[in-house]
Order: C-alpha cells, then structure tokens, then sequence
C-alpha cells in the first residue's frame, strides 16, 4: 500500500528537448527517450506516428517531421500537446499528470510568452500540482554535484556546462552555483544542422537523399567523428592509403530486408549485400562535426565552442577561472562524437592562460545526463520549497514563478 502511494505522489521529471523529451518519474531507474515530434511516412499515409510509435512503421524513407521546436524554441503547441498526450499515457510512461508535481526544462533566455504558455499548459490543461521549471544546463549542474567524489555542494560549485544540443549550443558558466548570465553564451549550430549539410553533402556526391532525415541521422551517428587536427585530416586526399583507412562503405535500409542502414565491413559481405545500394563516405565523416568548430564553413559568422569557452569566460570573476577550466561538463546528443573531447581540449588549451589546467567532463550518457539530475532534485529532501503550485498559480498568475 505504501509503495503505491509513493508511485502515486512520485515527481514526473520531464527534459523537453527540441529533437527528444527524456522523461519518467523521479522513482525510476532510468527516463524514456522519446521523439518530441509527429512523423508521417510515405508507405502509411493515413497514420500520423507520435513519438515512439515510429517504431512500428515499416518503412521510414521519407519521414515527414512536424516539429514542435522551431529554431530551438516551443512555438507548435498543438504538436507539443500531442505528443505529451501521448508520453503520458499508458503507451508512454504509463500515468498521467493530474495531481503531480512536475520538473520540466526549458531553453535559456526562454521568451516570455512561451513560459506564459507553459505554465496555462500544465497547470490548465494538464492539472499538475505544481511546476519546478529549470533548464537542462542546471540539471546537470545539480547532477555534476551529487556524482561528485569530493564533498562540493551546489552553493560552492564553479564549472562550465557545454550543452551540445539540437538547434543550439549553449555555455552555460556558474560561479558559488549560480549561472552567471552574462556569460552565457549561444552557438547556432547543433545536430540538426550537422544532419542537415550531411544530406546537402550527399546529394551533391552521391544521391539525393534531400528528403531523408532519419536515414541521414543515423549515418551522421555511425560514421562522423571530430578530427583532433581538421587540416591534417584534409590531406587525405593526397594519399592513396589514407583515403582507404578513412572510407567506409555505408549500406542504405531498402525497409524489407535491410531495416536500418550499417557501414559495410570489408572482406565479410552480408548475404545479398552487393545487391544494396550503398553510399562511400570520405571526408564526409569529419568535415560534418567539423561545424562545431567553426560555424563559419557554412555561412554561420559565429565562433566555434572553443572560441565561444575562452570568450564566456571573460565574463566570470577572474578568481573562479582556474575551478571553471577544471570543472567543463560536456552534455547533450551532438557530444558523442568520436574524437570530440579531445579536439576540443586541444583547440581550447591553445585560448586560456598557460598557467590553467583544462579538464572536460563527458558522462557516460551525455544525452541523459540532465533527466538525471531532475531526478535527483525531485527526491531531495527541500524540492518542496521550489515548486510553484496550482495555489500560487491561481493566486499570482505567471509573473509570480519567476519571483521565487
């Protein structure tokens, strides 16, 4: 009986990212990972799939996506309302929110008008209890803290949260726990547009796979990785040999024997494997992540992360630098790149004083790592004392969230 309750009254923890929502109550083990948007696909034109229901879709050439997120904010609320109808039905985390509290992310320097919306969604609609909204960045800030092995508490915490998401890149600084805001900073660049010049790179080499998002995706993820020396890598045209270690044979889901795309491996074909159409990928595969490095390869007139570090931390007091460069979380989908920490540690080792060790973190599972941290602010003993309720709502209306 007991333990039913606790189900019951557990905190629903919810990261809403731009490509997936990560989400689960705060009792559980583990979130589920769930597409934060609505798919249709060519083969099944009467049925619209909603978030992990593309699982049961037999051929996904051609996916149309109907995105919730435009340019990294919430702006399609009637796709958002589906798909949380979805997540929090008995197909997804199997409860719903009425009479629950909530820890929800949002984007940094979110609009206003979309936390208005937000919070008439959740506590309107929805019929939370209350709400604790956050961003992914102090998630894994308050995550970073209670994995740590030394007894730092988030009041004492200085570090540098490297968010790698889907639409932005943000870095976020604190200092004695706190975001230093003007030190924040914000790159365009994130996976979305590394899968989208993926496919423009393709279809002017190869085929044109213009129209196929999720096939591209999933080559990005098999095949990319960050060069640690970008111009030595190039040179790989000017060798023979080099060439070969570099160029994998990518074998295309033709959806009825092939379901999902792999790279071929040399010397042990798969059965009817030749029969596949098959895509060579060279430089592809670094030139790609290379993005996050410098914007400026394909138009965007920003710096890359390195650049982007060194330049928020001159915001900081100069007397939390040394524990900023020791303590650089790296987090988000687009950080699990091969070769990534060290090509960044690399390129910003050569921006910040010599005197300064550089150290980066990169979790286990960098996608997660911020649910992980709503849950562990969801079961602390004093979360109470954070959550915005349906009281203070009906009392003070949005502008009182924003006051506590």
């Amino acid at each position: 009986m007991l333990r039913t309750k606790r189900m019951a009254n557990a905190v629903v923890v919810l990261d809403n990212g731009a490509h997936t929502a990560k989400v689960g109550l705060a009792n559980q083990d583990e979130p589920q990972v769930v597409p934060n948007c609505i798919m249709k696909a060519k083969s099944e034109r009467r049925r619209a799939f909603v978030g992990n229901q593309i699982d049961e879709c037999r051929d996904t050439s051609a996916l149309y996506y109907i995105l919730a997120f435009q340019r990294g904010y919430l702006l399609n609320w009637q796709t958002q309302k589906t798909v949380w109808d979805y997540i929090f039905s008995k197909d997804g985390i199997g409860c719903s929110l009425e009479n629950r509290n909530i820890v929800i992310t949002e984007p940094q320097m979110n609009f206003q008008s979309v936390q208005e919306a937000t919070l008439e969604m959740l506590f309107e609609e929805y019929k939370v209890d209350g709400v604790y909204k956050t961003t992914a960045a102090d998630l894994a800030a308050f995550n970073y803290v209670a994995d740590s092995e030394e007894r730092t508490t988030m009041e004492s915490l200085n570090c540098i949260i490297i968010d790698v998401g889907y639409s932005f890149t943000h870095i976020v600084p604190f200092v004695l726990g706190r975001r230093v805001l003007e030190g924040i900073r914000r790159i365009d660049m994130g996976g979305k547009a590394l899968t989208n010049h993926l496919k423009e790179l393709i279809s002017y080499r190869h085929l044109n796979v213009m129209d196929e998002s999720h096939v591209v995706n999933q080559i990005k993820e098999d095949v990319c990785f960050v060069a640690e020396d970008f111009k030595q890598a190039m040179q790989v045209h000017y060798s023979e040999e080099k060439r070969r270690e570099i160029t994998v044979d990518y074998v295309l889901p033709d959806f009825t024997t092939v379901k999902r795309g792999y790279v071929r491996v040399p010397g042990k074909p798969r059965e009817d494997e030749e029969q596949q159409q098959m895509v060579s990928l060279c430089n592809e595969r670094f030139t790609v992540p290379e993005l996050l490095f410098n914007p400026s390869d394909i138009g965007v007139q920003q710096v890359g992360i390195p650049e982007a570090v060194a330049d928020c931390l001159k915001a900081c007091p100069w007397e939390a630098h040394r524990d900023l460069l020791l303590n650089i979380l790296i987090v988000g989908g687009s950080a699990q790149f091969p070769g990534f920490l060290p090509r960044l540690k690399h390129d910003l080792r050569a921006l910040v004083p010599d005197d300064l060790e550089v150290s980066l973190i990169c979790p286990e599972d960098p996608l997660r790592y911020a649910w992980y941290g709503g849950k562990e602010v969801a079961t602390s003993p004093n979360f109470d004392e954070f959550v915005y309720t349906q009281d203070d709502y009906e009392e003070y209306g949005f502008l009182g969230i924003n006051q506590r």
